[in-house]
């Protein structure tokens, strides 16, 4: 077997690998999303629905990494998500385009 290093950086199985697993995250946030209404519904829950929808906010964007590795998250899904300096996130990240030589 021979290092092929003209491959491609990312082969077909790890993009279909990470297509399934963000599928299988939005379904299941729906379920549970599903689940919580439900109960909520049926008085076995007291949460209202502002509650519910900050369960599910999230957003997905293209960004630059900045000097020192740092990400921005743009203006419109700060606002969206009610984001403000010294929040604390989550993110998750995959690389889109490289512009270096190597």
């Amino acid at each position: 077997m021979t290092d092929d290093s003209d491959g491609p950086m990312w082969p077909p199985e790890m993009f279909k690998l990470f297509t399934e697993t963000g599928e299988q995250a939005v379904e299941t946030q729906q379920e549970m999303f599903q689940k919580m209404l439900e109960a909520s519904m049926s008085g076995g829950m007291d949460m209202n629905m502002n509650q519910l929808g900050t369960m599910t906010g999230t957003a997905t964007f293209k960004t630059r990494v900045q000097s020192g590795g740092r990400i921005s998250i743009p203006d419109a899904e700060r606002e969206a998500l009610d984001i403000e300096e010294g929040d604390i996130v989550q993110a998750v990240v995959f690389p889109v385009k490289r512009n270096r030589e190597e």
